[in-house]
């Protein structure tokens, strides 16, 4: 009886203490050692997820799908709201015990409950976490019951917003069920897994894990619909096949997601993608030609496959099967017509695929038949898209790429594209657009007429300005637009007006200090025609301390590209005496000779061109001889490269102004290579190659002259020994006789 006394006395007292109870359960495990990092201070359960969220974190670090920084900034964000815990927090946490019940009634009832709540509150995700409901919500997924599974995916897909339950939920194995259901019978349970999917497969280890266990050719089996349902209005479609089209749309939203991976690109393409792209693209149904459009783009896009050996050739690999498979479909025309659509990320989906297609010239063509200059152009004026940043830089981005051919850019001029790019110059306006719009303009500039008509319209001030940006992809283009407008002499006033307002120059020099080495390559080509056009061009390049100093220093870039720009700088430098005195001050002959070994042809040109420029300053021509840089220069002629074979003769010719290099280059065969070029197209080739014959034998008369004289100095000795001894011996006769 005593017994029964007590048990009642506890269940009148057990509404009240429990939550002053609860964290006491720790204090009684004596058998825990590591307390603190494993006993919950609520629920005295332990922390076993979450040891392994924590290594998840370690490995995903370098990830390129989330960045650094977005779990730090969620941690601390966790910290600063862990003191304000709401009440909520304990209902969650009776909820999740309702769920461990067992039963089959309280765990929907609790799911259900869940449901209400703000699932995307950081504080009730720690609270789920924290009491394993993240683990219950997994396992009801591999459970028979329809109403457990829809339940549970219903707070799934509201739970998976957060980074860290991605990480949490992949650790705990989410992907595999969730694959398993897109085979369910059940429309709406393959509707929500896939949703759910799409946003778990934002992270690396999610897409990797969809590959590996075939979740590719399932995603694209489901989501064949047929061409009548997909050419159908919505309103008009039964149930059923409204159904299916939802099915289609979630499985769509999977493929923009993992589509980002090379390896999943290159499993996309095996199981015939491309096919679905060009049916899905020809929908009536913008929910599914959005996402879909999200795919084609990411599957064009520029890829590095560095690290991957079972890929062979160049890093553009996959990308370039993606961009012919669209060049042989009617996907790019459906880009286009896409384009016109009122839906905003459709819009932007479209000008992606444009700008990421753009590098082929059959796709660039294909944009200018289609009428996708003109529709763009168009679009650059619309200010409902100026004031969408992300949209406007899809559509420059789609201008630039497009701009790359010659004809593309005539049908832009007809538009008046220069001076409508010109307002997006300003200060205040967002990198990526600027990035682009520069970009466009580089292109746009290599015809003559466009660098007037940037001038006019004052581009160039605002271009200069934006040197001092920090942004790389916008310093990358800078340069290049300066480089086709120095050419220009009423631009080149500008970029180095005298009274240095805007002072171009200095600042295009200035970016060699930068540790990117596109952006010194691309500097370097903007100097060559700014030295070269420059009003007082050698007192201009003297005036920038240390900037002959920082320009020879960058021969020992290890990047080709690098070396060969820079070469094609100092070969106009060293045009003039003085500064080519300085530049060997530094060493540059030193420099140049280490490079002599390469095998790239486009350092090959501009090594042979600084080479020969250098050769005209004291003993610069006899040092190259004595550093071995002449025999070297010789196998260059076997070259098919019309620049370096030019490179290579105008060096040929100034080396052998010194009789020693003219010895070296005629036992290494240099004359079969000059008699050879002496017939060449271009006439400074031709006096190069006729110039270097000249002094080779010149030296060979003059060494034939002084073999001559030798030859009768020592036949007159001969002659005079000889009649010394006839001499000598009549005398002694007359002796004799006498």
């Amino acid at each position: 009886m005593p017994p029964k006394r007590k048990g009642k006395d506890m269940k009148k007292m057990s509404i009240e203490p429990l939550p002053t109870l609860e964290p006491d359960i720790p204090e009684v495990i004596e058998s825990d050692e590591p307390p603190k990092p494993l006993i919950s201070s609520v629920t005295g359960q332990p922390f076993g997820p979450r040891v392994r969220y924590i290594s998840e974190k370690k490995e995903e670090e370098s990830s390129d799908d989330e960045p650094e920084s977005e779990s730090d900034d969620e941690a601390r964000y966790l910290q600063s709201e862990a003191p304000e815990v709401p009440s909520e927090f304990w209902h969650i946490q009776k909820l999740i015990r309702y769920m461990k019940a067992g039963n089959q009634t309280a765990t929907m009832v609790a799911v259900c409950l869940l449901k209400d709540y703000d699932l995307t509150n950081r504080l009730i995700q720690k609270a789920i976490r924290e009491m394993g409901g993240l683990e219950i919500l997994v396992n009801l997924l591999e459970t028979r019951d329809l109403k457990c599974q829809n339940g549970s995916l219903s707070v799934l897909l509201q739970i998976v917003t957060s980074t860290e339950m991605r990480r949490y939920l992949i650790d705990l194995g989410i992907v595999t069920p969730l694959i398993q259901m897109l085979k369910h019978p059940a429309r709406d349970i393959q509707v929500l897994a896939a949703e759910t999917m799409a946003i778990i497969a934002r992270i690396r280890k999610a897409r990797k894990q969809i590959r590996i266990r075939d979740g590719i050719p399932l995603i694209l089996d489901v989501m064949d619909v047929p061409d009548a349902i997909l050419r159908t209005p919505y309103n008009d479609l039964n149930e059923a096949n409204k159904e299916l089209v939802a099915v289609a749309i979630a499985c769509a939203k999977v493929l923009d997601s993992i589509s980002s991976s090379p390896k999943v690109k290159d499993a996309l393409h095996k199981y015939g993608v491309v096919k679905h792209m060009e049916r899905f693209l020809k929908s009536h149904h913008t929910s599914l030609v959005i996402p879909m459009m999200g795919a084609v783009q990411q599957c064009a896009s520029k890829v590095h496959i560095k690290h991957l050996q079972n890929y062979v050739g160049s890093s553009s690999y996959l990308q370039n099967i993606f961009r012919k498979s669209f060049e042989n479909t009617d996907i790019i025309q459906d880009v286009i017509r896409h384009l016109q659509s009122d839906n905003v990320k459709l819009r932007e989906n479209c000008a992606l695929a444009i700008f990421k297609c753009g590098p082929n010239k059959v796709a660039r063509d294909m944009v200018r038949q289609t009428s996708g200059l003109d529709l763009m152009c168009k679009l650059l004026q619309d200010e409902e898209v100026r004031a969408n940043k992300r949209l406007l830089a899809a559509i420059t981005g789609g201008i630039w790429k497009c701009a790359m051919s010659k004809e593309n850019v005539v049908r832009f001029n007809q538009n008046g594209l220069v001076a409508s790019l010109v307002p997006f110059l300003e200060e205040h306006e967002d990198e990526d657009v600027q990035a682009n719009v520069v970009g466009a303009l580089a292109e746009c500039c290599k015809d003559p007429a466009n660098r007037d008509v940037l001038r006019v319209n004052d581009g160039l001030p605002n271009l200069i300005k934006l040197l001092s940006s920090t942004y790389e992809p916008l310093l990358e283009n800078i340069p290049l637009v300066i480089k086709e407008c120095a050419q220009n002499e009423q631009c080149m006033d500008i970029i180095n007006d005298p009274e240095h307002m805007n002072d171009g120059v200095r600042l295009v020099w200035s970016l060699l200090k930068h540790p990117s080495d596109t952006i010194k390559r691309n500097s370097c080509l903007a100097l060559v025609p700014c030295i070269k056009y420059a009003k007082d061009s050698p007192e201009m390049v003297r005036a920038f301390v240390g900037g002959l100093e920082l320009t020879v220093s960058l021969l020992e870039s290890s990047n080709t590209e690098v070396l060969s720009a820079v070469c094609a700088t100092i070969a106009e430098i060293a045009k003039d005496p003085e500064n080519l005195g300085i530049l060997s001050d530094h060493g540059v002959v030193d420099e140049l000779t280490k490079l002599v070994s390469t095998e790239d042809e486009s350092l090959r040109a501009n090594l042979t061109l600084a080479i020969a420029h250098c050769c005209e300053w004291g003993e610069n021509n006899y040092k190259f001889g004595q550093l071995n840089a002449v025999a070297p220069l010789i196998n260059y002629m076997t070259s098919k490269n019309k620049d370096v074979l030019r490179g290579v003769c105008i060096a040929a010719y100034y080396l052998s102004k010194e009789p020693m290099n003219c010895v070296t280059m005629h036992s290494a065969g240099v004359i079969k290579h000059v008699l050879r070029l002496v017939g060449s197209d271009d006439p400074e080739v031709q006096i190069a190659a006729a110039s270097t014959i000249r002094n080779i034998r010149k030296l060979a008369l003059t060494a034939e002259k002084l073999h001559f004289k030798e030859m009768y100095v020592l036949l007159l000795f001969y002659l005079l020994f000889a009649y010394a001894i006839s001499l000598i011996i009549s005398l002694h006769q007359l002796q004799k006789y006498t």
